[in-house]
């Protein structure tokens, strides 16, 4: 798979065939939507939802997507949907902690068509602060563009981590999306549920990390270096039974036998793929790694029924039994107290 390619459109995905539909509605309804349908287990907002539009030309109500995040209102309680028209919005979004139910929605053909990209390192402004993306509301939707941090490793003695993406919220949906970076390229913080689907991730060292809960479906991961490395860096707290699940998804990379699919940055990292394609990027003798201290024997990393060239079994590569594989499905990585189920 070239590096560059996005995700396979899909054709009927339910998620994007909904806010598309609620996104006509309030074009005709003066911008106010009458229908919002909250995933399972979703708060759901108490009154009918608005559409911010935004445009690089003027066109929209604003010209910068934070721009639009700053006018939803304080304590929000009701789905905003903020209409990306098709263009490169080089800035830092911080959607925050007092605006949950907020939805980007980019109006492109493609996801490649809208991009939100900046090229900030944490060297110079901290991990958080190094993020293209930084999501603190929940119930934040993503839909139909990229993010992307531009920031390139090679130009620090250090390879700071330059995030395109920092999920520190609960019940996030990133859906069509494109997370673009080299290292660390997307974090799922301690405590943040988030489904990812029919999306696409790159990067090249830990570019999946964090204590979080998420699940991958469907999605397209690639190690774009050429020396390969590890995709996930996985910290789940040790009283945290789900980490990270890749289902129906696949893995490719620039160079056959270099990308190992993680390492523990707490020893108790918990990190399963799933009927996983695996192409020969995948260092098959050895997929795993150490950290530190941390060892990725002591670690719950776990296969199954995974299928391509990178794939196998041996004794580096744990694999849950058919009994075992009930309990770590989607819906029970994601399910929590609430029992969210969003997926598609």
């Amino acid at each position: 798979m070239d590096q560059t390619d996005g995700t396979t459109r899909k054709p009927g995905i339910r998620r994007r065939s909904r806010l598309l539909a609620a996104a006509g509605a309030a074009t005709a309804c003066g911008g106010v939507l009458a229908v919002y349908a909250a995933p399972v287990g979703a708060a759901e907002p108490a009154a009918a939802a608005t559409v911010i539009t935004v445009a690089t030309d003027g066109s929209g109500d604003h010209t910068s997507v934070q721009d639009a995040v700053d006018a939803v209102p304080s304590d929000n309680a009701s789905e905003v949907t903020i209409e990306i028209s098709p263009g490169e919005y080089r800035e830092q979004v911080i959607v925050p902690e007092d605006k949950p139910y907020v939805t980007f929605l980019g109006m492109g053909a493609q996801e490649d068509e809208v991009t939100i990209v900046e090229g900030r390192n944490a060297g110079d402004h901290g991990t958080e602060g190094s993020a293209t993306l930084v999501v603190k509301g929940h119930d934040f939707h993503a839909d139909n563009l990229t993010f992307a941090n531009d920031f390139d490793e090679n130009s620090s003695d250090t390879g700071d981590q330059a995030l395109a993406g920092y999920l520190d919220a609960d019940r996030i949906l990133l859906d069509d999306v494109r997370l673009l970076g080299d290292q660390d390229t997307v974090q799922v913080h301690d405590g943040a549920r988030a489904y990812v689907s029919d999306s696409y991730i790159e990067g090249t060292v830990d570019f999946i990390y964090g204590g979080g809960t998420a699940v991958f479906h469907r999605c397209k991961i690639y190690e774009k270096r050429d020396t390969g490395g590890p995709i996930t860096a996985a910290s789940t707290p040790a009283e945290q039974q789900y980490g990270f699940l890749f289902y129906q998804s696949s893995i490719d990379g620039a160079t056959d036998g270099t990308t190992q699919l993680g390492r523990p940055w707490r020893q108790d990292a918990q990190v399963l793929y799933r009927e996983v394609e695996m192409s020969a990027a995948i260092a098959t003798d050895q997929p795993w790694t150490d950290m530190s201290d941390a060892t990725w024997e002591n670690a719950r990393f776990l296969e199954y029924q995974n299928t391509g060239d990178g794939a196998g079994v041996n004794d580096n590569r744990p694999q849950l039994s058919d009994d075992e594989a009930a309990e770590y499905t989607p819906q029970a990585y994601l399910a929590g107290t609430d029992g969210w189920n969003p997926v598609g």
